[in-house]
């Protein structure tokens, strides 16, 4: 496995990658939603390729960019056992150095739920991941359903700007009370962590009355936020019903619909959704 720390390293090293590439961009601090990510990526390509950049970009004022947890020995040794090829690792300096000033900004989808919440958020988001694949030159790219809005976001700038790759998204990984994972989770202390399964519950509860018939969107996001309300460390920023690719709130589900949310419990915020289709 190849560790490159420069834009110019890496693409010298990319040039002898052959066949399809398949790259797995994250922010380091891997857990198994990450990993599961590089296994499918190995499955489906010649070569694959991660990236660990914690993206200052992406991050408010107010916001844990200093904080944010960070493990680099052990996100290497994780993905040399699961045979990533090459590792990139650029540092901020080179991905945003002095006087840059170009911003990939998607308009709509970007702008709603977390958009809303957090200003630039997906400014920051969409620019790194466009720099990114410029970089890398991915056949196929991977992220987790988890953060279904960023999926979304992705997914029409690329198809806005004619870039020349697939966009994947695999379903999320959850521990084992129903808790998505995510880097942001150590953040939790040990009672937190279990209130924190009052976001995946809600999210069954919403599923469960969407299967007994109930189409009224509305409906669904009072009964989640009572549920929600008996959790009392849990804050709740919003609940979403929307039509799935434009993101639009919905009055009645009549196809398909994601169910999101961000909650805060204790000082962490958290974010998850499911995916309401007929099958």
């Amino acid at each position: 496995m190849e560790v490159s720390s420069t834009i110019a390293e890496f693409r010298r090293t990319r040039e002898k990658l052959v066949g399809s590439v398949g790259f797995v961009p994250t922010m380091g601090y891997l857990h198994e939603g990450h990993l599961s990510l590089v296994r499918q990526a190995r499955r489906e390509n010649d070569r694959i390729v991660v990236s660990i950049f914690v993206n200052p970009a992406q991050f408010g004022p107010q916001e844990d960019f200093a904080q944010y947890p960070r493990d680099t020995k052990q996100d290497l040794n994780l993905l040399e056992k699961e045979g990533a090829d090459v590792v990139f690792m650029p540092l901020v300096k080179d991905m945003y150095p002095t006087h840059f000033s170009t911003w990939v900004d998607v308009e709509g989808v970007a702008a709603r739920l977390e958009g809303a919440v957090r200003p630039g958020h997906f400014r920051g988001v969409a620019t790194v991941v466009a720099k990114l694949f410029n970089i890398v030159k991915p056949y196929r790219a991977y992220f987790g359903q988890k953060d279904a809005q960023q999926a979304v976001v992705i997914r029409r700038m690329v198809s806005d700007l004619n870039m020349d790759l697939k966009v994947l998204v695999a379903p999320t990984v959850r521990e084992l009370n129903g808790l998505a994972m995510s880097s942001r989770n150590i953040y939790l202390s040990s009672t937190e962590r279990q209130s924190a399964t009052i976001l995946w519950r809600s999210l069954c509860l919403a599923k469960q009355l969407w299967e007994r018939g109930e189409q009224d969107a509305e409906h669904l996001r009072v009964e989640m936020t009572k549920l929600i309300q008996k959790e009392r460390l849990a804050h709740i920023d919003y609940i979403s019903i929307a039509e799935p690719e434009t993101l639009e709130e919905l009055a009645k589900i009549e196809g398909s619909a994601l169910v999101s949310l961000a909650v805060r419990i204790g000082k962490t915020r958290l974010i998850d959704n499911i995916l309401l289709e007929e099958s």
